[in-house]
């Protein structure tokens, strides 16, 4: 199993004039620290206008800066919004960070997640899963081909060359993101890796993963000519410290996340400054549906424990668990100080099982491997458990 760190850049107020400036120095600083104690990934979102919850609308220039601070760590879109962006633009800013990182690059890819953000690129929220189609079919073949054109539904692009082309040939691997198990098994069908932005148990995660795999062998549907990645990811909270108790303390806002996913969703466009999302937050955290939420600790907790928990996720073969280390208010070192720890005591287990997780992988994709097949109704992930949280995605839509 492989892991990797998350940034969504949550800023909560209250903010000073260089409250930005040191949430984007610190994070580059935990990416360094990170590439340096050996982990494996290092992802980033693209989101717009959703203060507090997301401070990271350019994450090419980002994770640009990172690859000069990094020598090994892949560095992933999760996810580049194909709605709001064109496609030569996007392969432009793919290709350059590629070659700048020296091949280094994991190309996420997803439709954006609110009104809010899709309704000032001109873009309308039931047309968002058309478009990221017409999207895919139009900028894969730019990563490859010296002269391309396009004429689909949404995108028109004349006959151009795409330069720079991508250090990885015929294009960094790509993955989309994901909330409903409809998604994985769309996904699947696509060819791409799963980046699972759905807080699900261990036990949750063998469904999924099956459920994945089976549509990936079985049933697959590419848009375009490109390159498969099968992968499947989950992204969890995290906070590693000696005790249980001293991980819950230090992570009190790891829940914001869901909390800020959820109001955006809700409340659709907020008036800039109306709202001040953390005490919001406070209140939403003593609800019955705070409360529901807040029992998913995910890996957050001593070294024991989420040597415990992880093991789970290691026998459900996911193939990467994401970290959520920069959270709510979670502190700089705090957060330098899990991963540490986390390096240290955790991780060397399960990196050491990696060949054999690949072995299993080789086995399941030639078809000498049979997954059972899993009944969508039987499953109880947070999102059926929560009937306000399915509300919510169904009225907003699949996909992050």
């Amino acid at each position: 199993m492989k892991f990797g760190i998350f940034y969504e850049h949550q800023l909560p107020r209250p903010w000073n004039e260089d409250s930005e400036y040191r949430l984007l120095q610190d994070s580059l600083d935990q990416i360094q620290l990170a590439d340096e104690l050996g982990f494996d990934y290092a992802w980033e979102v693209e989101h717009h206008f959703l203060e507090e919850y997301s401070h990271s609308s350019a994450p090419e220039v980002f994770l640009a800066a990172a690859s000069q601070r990094t020598e090994r760590i892949r560095l992933g879109h999760g996810i580049v919004q194909l709605t709001t962006n064109h496609p030569a633009r996007v392969a432009e800013r793919v290709s350059t960070l590629d070659l700048l990182s020296n091949g280094r690059v994991e190309f996420g890819i997803g439709e954006g997640s609110s009104v809010t953000e899709l309704h000032p690129f001109d873009r309308r929220f039931r047309d968002k899963r058309a478009v990221w189609e017409d999207a895919v079919r139009c900028i894969l073949p730019m990563f490859q081909k010296d002269a391309w054109e396009y004429h689909g539904e949404h995108f028109d692009f004349p006959l151009r060359n795409v330069v720079p082309k991508p250090r990885q040939k015929p294009h960094p691997p790509l993955w989309v993101a994901c909330s409903q198990f409809e998604t994985i098994e769309m996904v699947a069908r696509r060819g791409m890796g799963v980046l699972s932005f759905q807080f699900i148990s261990s036990d949750m995660a063998q469904a999924w993963v099956n459920a994945y795999y089976n549509n990936f062998v079985k049933r697959q549907e590419l848009l375009a000519d490109y390159a498969t990645n099968p992968n499947i990811a989950v992204v969890s909270q995290f906070m590693c410290q000696e005790s249980d108790d001293e991980a819950l303390a230090k992570s009190d806002g790891s829940s914001f996340f869901q909390f800020a996913l959820l109001f955006y969703n809700r409340h659709g466009p907020v008036v800039p400054g109306s709202v001040n999302l953390w005490d919001e937050y406070q209140s939403w955290r003593e609800s019955d549906e705070g409360k529901k939420l807040r029992r998913n600790r995910g890996l957050i907790g001593s070294p024991e424990s989420l040597r415990e928990r992880l093991r789970k996720f290691e026998a459900s073969h996911v193939d990467q668990v994401i970290l959520i280390n920069q959270a709510g208010k979670n502190s700089h070192q705090d957060i330098c100080e899990s991963l540490e720890l986390f390096a240290r005591e955790v991780m060397p287990e399960f990196q050491e099982r990696e060949p054999a997780h690949q072995e299993w992988k080789k086995r399941v994709l030639a078809g000498e491997i049979e997954l059972e097949e899993i009944d969508p109704a039987q499953l109880t992930p947070m999102s059926l458990q929560n009937p306000n949280w399915k509300k919510s995605q169904q009225a907003q839509g699949e996909t992050a």
